[in-house]
């Protein structure tokens, strides 16, 4: 039966409920949309299968919160280098093959892994070289990838786009931690891992059916070779290109250090499996990872509204300010449900701020530069969180789990409201009236058919 022919779905209560569940244009709309997403929605719930078995593992063979915070100190690096360098590639070769390579390296990298869970002795330094090699891989992926939809979506469907991502990654997020937990603790890590390496195979044959998506050309960077226009090959004048291009956006600026802010000073992951041993129950770890990513889901079921919204600046700086209060009484809270409740609450501000810094981002940056910026957002987003592990893993070594949640997310808020303060440009972002959508919104109108072509 069609909409037509069901009046009751005209009520205002109807109305109502599909104003506020995701708007599936994109989905609709654009084919290699639904393959990367589908391809995504697999490869991160393995890729969140390994994101609670890797820190339990060396949890496991150390018994130490510093060892699990140190994780993310050897992310850094790879990260920091690799995703700006990332980033100009994304913008110098093709998207599709910069996705379908590193992912495939992804799957071999989550086979180590395997191979030395099922040791009778299993070594620790693999899983740190496993961690910074993933991150490398990572750090070079997500700016082809967060460059790529753009070019795939419509202009007036990027909210409802960065919504449906939203929802990718938070169905992997709830269902993957939720699973790993039991997994890891009734059939082992080594289930866990094969399992991540099942999806990666899953995701690879996905990637491989979208179309290719080569560089962009504009006019000011073409060189010509036998009439062929040419694109300058990645180096560090290109990635200072982009970087003074996000130095001239000051609302760009103030998207990424309110997530960094956030994300350093709040985010508690590495001292989870200590936080669940503290509360006496060991049983809520796979939970506890999960319940972050099921207020992300959360949102991103109801995510309607958000393409109603058009100061975005100001949604970031709220949110960013209500995940770190949320995650201030996560660490205060001395009742394992309502730590679960609050560590939710947090996973959907968390969420409300990344719908919005995305729909700034790709609404509002020319395409020729998106892999360079996308590098530069990878390391707003990224290395707060990466950063964050080796913080909350020595505070709560020096003075304990409790304190180093609660007091991270009391800095949190403090630190969002001083941003707020220092960048007006960031609050009075409005997408109808900001110059750079509206140049973007005209380029999109002038060249409706996105520079992907089948081969």
């Amino acid at each position: 039966m069609t909409d037509d022919d069901a009046p009751a779905l005209s009520s205002p209560a109807s109305s109502g409920l599909r104003a506020l569940l995701p708007d599936l244009a994109p989905w609709r709309a654009s084919r290699d949309f639904r393959r990367l997403w589908v391809s995504g929605t697999v490869s991160n719930f393995g890729s969140f299968l390994t994101f609670v078995a890797l820190p339990v593992q060396v949890k496991e063979l150390t018994g130490s919160a510093a060892a699990v915070g140190a994780i993310g100190a050897v992310e850094l690096i790879p990260l920091v280098v690799f995703g700006l360098y990332g980033g100009a590639l994304a913008d110098a070769w093709d998207k599709r093959k910069l996705i379908l390579w590193t992912e495939a390296g992804q799957g071999l990298l989550s086979a180590v892994l395997l191979v030395n869970a099922l040791l009778p002795g299993p070594a620790v330094w693999p899983l740190y070289l496993v961690a910074a090699l993933s991150s490398a891989l990572v750090s070079v992926q997500r700016p082809a990838l967060d460059s790529l939809w753009p070019r795939i979506v419509a202009h007036e469907h990027m909210a409802a786009a960065t919504s449906l991502n939203s929802l990718r990654w938070t169905v992997g997020g709830v269902a993957g931690p939720a699973l790993a937990g039991v997994v890891v603790a009734y059939a082992g890590l080594g289930w866990a891992y094969a399992a991540d390496v099942l999806t990666f195979v899953v995701s690879v044959a996905l990637v491989v059916r979208i179309a290719a998506s080569p560089a962009a050309l504009p006019h000011s960077r073409l060189r010509s070779s036998g009439g062929t226009p040419v694109v300058a090959k990645p180096s560090l004048k290109a990635i200072a290109e982009g970087a003074r291009y996000a130095w001239s956006r000051k609302d760009l600026l103030g998207t990424y250090a309110v997530d960094l802010a956030a994300m350093f000073l709040a985010m508690p992951l590495a001292v989870l499996p200590f936080l669940a041993d503290e509360l006496d129950a060991e049983w809520s770890l796979g939970l506890m990872y999960a319940s972050l990513p099921a207020g992300a889901l959360l949102v991103s079921l109801t995510s309607g509204w958000t393409s109603r919204v058009h100061r975005h600046g100001r949604m970031v700086v709220l949110s960013a300010a209500l995940w770190g209060g949320a995650i201030a009484a996560a660490g205060l809270a001395g009742n394992v449900w309502l730590v679960l409740l609050c560590l939710m609450v947090a996973g959907a501000f968390d969420m409300v701020s990344g719908i919005f810094r995305g729909v700034m981002w790709n609404q509002t940056i020319p395409d020729e530069l998106r892999g360079r910026l996308a590098g530069i957002e990878l390391l707003s987003y990224s290395v707060g969180p990466t950063v964050g592990q080796v913080r909350s893993g020595g505070l709560a070594a020096w003075l304990g789990v409790r304190t180093s949640v609660w007091s991270g997310g009391v800095l949190c808020v403090g630190a969002v409201g001083l941003l707020a303060l220092c960048l007006p440009t960031l609050m009075t972002y409005d997408a109808r009236t900001n110059e750079h959508a509206a140049r973007q919104r005209a380029h999109r109108a002038a060249a409706p058919t996105a520079p992907v072509m089948d081969v």
